[in-house]
């Protein structure tokens, strides 16, 4: 597709690959390019574990086998430092979270060009690849952490106590102090999901950027002159360089995810 998009400019470039396949209109407009990504992802995960899962043996694993016991072993090792208690569901939706996020991040790694050429094939002039680049997902997911807090809350300290604590915690019970516990605790609680939100669609979305930036560079190889071919050639060491390296983000990204959501579901059953 690179060199289709000659004749545009860098911004009408970047616009078309920022521009998800919309459905439906007003607040039911739906990216339905986010959403069918997403369920391909998770399917694709799924589809791993369960395979694995059938085949596994009680020797020597194989190569994915072991793979996938060092990402379970890793992620309950994980969660177990974040809460001692009884992991029997927490475990499970980390484990969750964290392979999911690294599907859909690792989408990422797909040259854009080469996307939006089997799409627009199949009459899609529009479509996003990474699901994680949409706000809607990471607000999707940051939200259900969020109610998942909440639910834990009401369960660990019953209605009284999580708005006992909201008007006590953290300055103290003194009536003088409750309309600042009120402020400082509800400030703390919306701030979890958006800061959650806002981390991983920030960070990969600029990674995308960086990877249409380096696609703008090489359709300069397409001028056919030796500033152009240069271009288009420091435009590849460099896009691969940037693979390499954005895996670590992907890994990171997908980490730091899971890790926070753990940390504040396990915040939920403290009392104060």
């Amino acid at each position: 597709m690179a060199t289709e998009h000659g004749p545009q400019s860098a911004g009408e470039y970047i616009s078309h690959h920022l521009t998800n396949l919309r459905v439906g209109e007003g607040f039911w407009t739906f990216n339905l390019d986010t959403i069918l990504m997403g369920w391909i992802s998770g399917v694709v995960a799924i589809g791993a574990f369960y395979l694995v899962a059938r085949r596994a043996t009680t020797g020597v694993p194989g190569r994915l086998q072991g793979f996938i016991e060092l990402i379970v072993e890793f992620v309950d090792e994980t969660v177990k430092g974040v809460f001692p208690g009884d992991r029997k569901f927490l475990a499970p939706l980390a484990l969750t979270i964290f392979v999911w996020v690294f599907m859909m991040n690792l989408m990422d790694l797909l040259p854009i060009d080469w996307v939006a050429t089997v799409t627009e094939a199949g009459g899609l002039h529009n479509w996003k690849p990474v699901p994680t680049t949409d706000l809607n997902t990471t607000f999707a997911m940051s939200l259900t952490i969020f109610l998942l807090t909440l639910f834990f809350s009401f369960k660990a300290k019953g209605v009284g106590g999580f708005v006992h604590e909201l008007f006590t915690a953290p300055f103290g019970s003194s009536p003088l102090l409750w309309l600042p516990n009120l402020v400082l605790n509800i400030i703390e609680y919306l701030a979890k999901p958006v800061s959650l939100a806002m981390r991983l669609f920030g960070n990969m979305y600029a990674g995308e950027l960086i990877f249409m930036l380096l696609g703008l560079l090489g359709t300069l190889a397409a001028a056919n002159s030796a500033g152009g071919l240069m271009a288009g050639a420091a435009a590849g060491i460099l896009y691969w360089g940037w693979a390499v390296f954005h895996i670590l983000i992907i890994l990171l990204q997908a980490f730091i995810f899971m890790v926070l959501s753990c940390v504040y579901i396990a915040m939920a059953h403290e009392h104060h």
